[in-house]
């Protein structure tokens, strides 16, 4: 399965979507539910993320949030990982409870996020599961249209704002209650799968590729982020370090701090999630298989070695691609 295109950086937002394994529930009863709001909570305390509105379906859920740090798929892990645990040890049961890995849609502002929040609270009753959505009681938009209390963890503040504050809960359901006619044009905004927002964004996006984390190996990575210089990132990132590319390559030993700094910079450039294991390997002379396993080692290295983790702090705070 193809892996999703993530770009993280703090002050994301961000239009999550999880599903359950071959479409089933993943929430058989109320407890359940109850059970994913906690962990929800738990997750945004520990990782720092502002939960805007959430919608618990039968076999899926919507959430709309902002990463304050670069960290949107450790966090979601996290969540997808903690609940299955919990969810299986109370109904007893065992095996996959998400279809694969979530999707998320990274959100130009807020302005598109208040859109959201009424496409995202109207799914109960697209999916006919209520004539009313206050009848509705798994999902934020009690506090948004009627003040409702809601988790402590929930903040309404930002979309509210939009709609005279605190004060603004009729405003927004009325927002809410015409916007079924509305929706298509949201959508139009929605550019190569991943994002929804302007093409502005979109430029902005490749302009400022140097201060983005996303995964590896991932095809849309070319069409939002443009042609990369991979060399020029090599060259820099050993600059830094003290070190030329011409050090690297066939009839030259590597041994020492002379190859710590190279696995350093080849970890920093797959770290950074743009580009492929063998085109990094071709820099340095170096086998797809032989990055993954350079990788996996730098890793251990960091938890164990304070200078190692010294010189990655170097290379991710001056390192620019």
């Amino acid at each position: 399965m193809a892996r999703p295109l993530r770009i993280q950086y703090g002050g994301a937002f961000y239009h999550v979507l999880s599903r359950g394994n071959e479409g089933r529930d993943i929430f058989f009863d109320d407890g359940d539910r109850k059970l994913f709001l906690h962990t929800l909570g738990e997750t945004s305390d520990r990782f720092n993320i502002d939960v805007f509105a959430f919608v618990l379906m039968g076999n899926h859920c919507h959430l709309l949030l902002r990463t304050n740090l670069p960290n949107l798929s450790r966090a979601m892990q996290w969540l997808g990982l903690t609940y299955a645990r919990r969810l299986n040890n109370r109904q007893r049961r065992h095996g996959h409870l998400f279809q694969g890995r979530f999707k998320a849609m990274l959100v130009e502002n807020d302005a598109y996020v208040v859109e959201l929040s009424c496409y995202v609270h109207r799914n109960p009753l697209r999916a006919g599961m209520v004539k009313r959505l206050i009848d509705y009681r798994w999902s934020s938009y009690p506090a948004y249209a009627y003040g409702k209390k809601g988790a402590d963890w929930l903040k309404t503040d930002l979309i509210l704002s939009y709609f005279g504050g605190r004060g603004g809960h009729k405003a927004y359901r009325e927002k809410v209650q015409e916007y079924a006619g509305e929706e298509g044009g949201l959508w139009e905004d929605f550019r190569h799968g991943v994002i929804l927002g302007s093409e502005g964004f979109v430029e902005d996006i490749r302009s400022s590729r140097g201060g983005i984390a996303a995964h590896k190996e991932i095809p849309q990575l070319k069409k939002v982020l443009g042609s990369i210089d991979l060399m020029g990132a090599a060259k820099e990132g050993l600059r830094l370090l003290g070190r030329k590319v011409g050090e690297y390559g066939p009839g030259h030993r590597v041994r020492g701090e002379k190859k710590e700094d190279r696995d350093l910079v080849v970890y920093a450039l797959w770290e950074k999630g743009l580009f492929q294991n063998d085109e990094i390997g071709q820099v340095f002379g170096l086998t797809y298989s032989a990055v993954s396993h350079i990788v996996k080692e730098v890793r251990g290295r960091i938890q164990k070695d304070p200078r190692v983790g010294r010189k990655v702090k170097k290379l991710n705070s001056q390192f620019k691609m």
